[in-house]
């Protein structure tokens, strides 16, 4: 763990040296376009110091959460029951198949006649963004579980719903709470997609109303700020796995 550690903060540094250099090799006139880090930092922490801006973290974090928690609630079963039930995919595995090739960010003009710009079509938009991908990819956690666990089940009498709940969903459940840390990332790089269009509030309307005074370390603040964010979340996700499913990390 703590090699793991000085390996994690070696890259970070190296991150920032390469950008410190990037910065001074940049010439006078065109530093303001490619600010240092520490000037990033300096107006990240303005950001934070500003209740308007704590205000817009908080939206833009229950804007994901909220849009990626009704993503779930449908996903997750659906996902379920399509890898355990030849017959329920063949009934919507078509369809999510073509929507996964439908870029979300091409359903806002929808989805503002719809919803108006207002919270409702970005959630919208978060939830157009993952729902499909999660879907596929909770299909295939189902699928990965071992036929020999669901024939032996079969064997000793268990019937389909009892192979689903206490076989599949326990087997399957580690590989999917993956899948869904990987899909709520997805989700916070729509995160400004869906700002952009007549927010108010949010980072991405931070970021909007910088880049029209050109403040270009307001703006790099505001990708740092979600960076910082998806790692929070990430981790977050990470330590629920372990206590939540403990069998699944006794290795």
């Amino acid at each position: 763990p703590v090699q793991t550690a000085l390996f994690a903060a070696g890259g970070v540094v190296a991150f920032f040296l390469l950008w410190q250099l990037g910065h001074s090799l940049t010439p006078a006139a065109n530093q303001k376009f490619f600010p240092s880090p520490v000037q990033v930092v300096t107006a990240l922490y303005g950001l934070f110091a500003e209740k308007i801006s704590l205000a817009d973290v908080l939206k833009s974090a229950y804007r994901v959460f909220a849009s990626f928690a009704l993503a779930t609630l449908v996903a997750i079963p659906l996902g379920l029951l399509m890898g355990s039930f030849r017959t329920i995919r063949a009934m919507f595995g078509s369809i999510v198949s073509a929507w996964r090739y439908l870029p979300a960010a091409s359903f806002i003009p929808l989805l503002l006649v719809w919803f108006g710009p207002n919270d409702t079509s970005k959630l919208a938009l978060l939830f157009l963004g993952v729902i499909f991908f999660l879907i596929a990819l909770v299909v295939d956690n189902t699928d990965a579980v071992p036929n020999e666990f669901v024939e032996a089940a079969l064997t000793m009498g268990a019937d389909r719903k009892t192979v689903l709940a206490e076989i599949i969903v326990p087997a399957a459940a580690p590989a999917i709470v993956d899948s869904m840390r990987n899909m709520i990332a997805v989700c916070w790089t729509y995160l400004v997609i869906a700002e952009i269009v007549g927010a108010q509030d949010g980072i991405g309307a931070v970021m909007m109303r910088a880049g029209r005074f050109l403040n270009v370390d307001v703006i790099m603040a505001g990708i740092l700020m979600i960076g910082i964010l998806g790692v929070i979340t990430d981790i977050v996700f990470r330590v629920a796995a372990r206590l939540a499913m403990p069998w699944a990390f006794r290795r």
